[in-house]
């Protein structure tokens, strides 16, 4: 029962924080170094974010560099939140086709009456798409790992077990898979996006209570 619970609780936070990376027009990213972002979205509940990245200096292999933090709505503002780190390379591109990669280091934390929990993880995704300066499209398929949790347990839960220690747990203790399409238009410096999918857990039988994504994003470039 109580490995029931764990597994409840982290799949639980990882639903509600997997799938907000920003989404690039690859056919429009111009002479611009800088990449603000927000969007909002539906990820099992309504979720928030904001982003930066950093245009690098590649012909080659074009690559932005950036951080992303976001929040599902709730009555406890940062009671549940998740930050993301990390690289996004195009690496493939004939005529407009073309296909990137994205990883990024993970922390996210997700609180219920049972525990607050605290984790580490990867979210790596692929994208192939069909980019235009004006317009694009695309399929992604991601992992979104979570590499070792911290569980602090309420007195609530240590009443039911009181054995129970709070403490870090590894080996990885869950991950999701997801999968979708994204496209979006874009005008002078500035992308507006759509992205939506579907997710499953890494054993390919669990799913959520709304077993799909849906996200709107904003794109600034300056």
């Amino acid at each position: 029962m109580k490995n029931i619970i764990y597994k409840t609780a982290l799949f639980l936070g990882l639903m509600l924080n997997t799938v907000n990376a920003q989404v690039i027009n690859w056919g429009n990213t111009g002479k611009e170094k800088h990449i603000l972002n927000a969007n909002i979205g539906a990820e099992y509940g309504v979720v928030f974010g904001v982003g930066y990245a950093y245009k690098l200096n590649s012909k080659l292999f074009p690559m932005t560099v950036g951080a992303e933090f976001s929040i599902p709505s709730g009555s406890t503002l940062l009671d549940d939140y998740k930050a993301k780190a990390g690289a996004n390379v195009r690496w493939i591109k004939v005529h407009g086709f073309q296909f990137s990669t994205r990883v990024q280091g993970v922390f996210r934390r997700f609180e219920n009456e049972n525990a607050a929990i605290m984790n580490f993880g990867l979210d790596m995704a692929g994208v192939v798409g069909y980019y235009r300066p004006k317009w694009f499209g695309g399929v992604e398929v991601g992992f979104d790992k979570a590499i070792v949790t911290h569980f602090k347990h309420s007195e609530h839960y240590k009443e039911i077990y009181p054995e129970v220690k709070n403490g870090w747990y590894e080996p990885a203790t869950g991950g999701n898979f997801y999968y979708g399409a994204q496209g979006g238009y874009s005008f002078g410096n500035q992308d507006i996006y759509l992205k939506f999918g579907n997710m499953v857990s890494q054993d390919f039988k669990t799913k959520p209570l709304l077993p799909f994504y849906v996200q709107i994003g904003y794109n600034y470039k300056l």
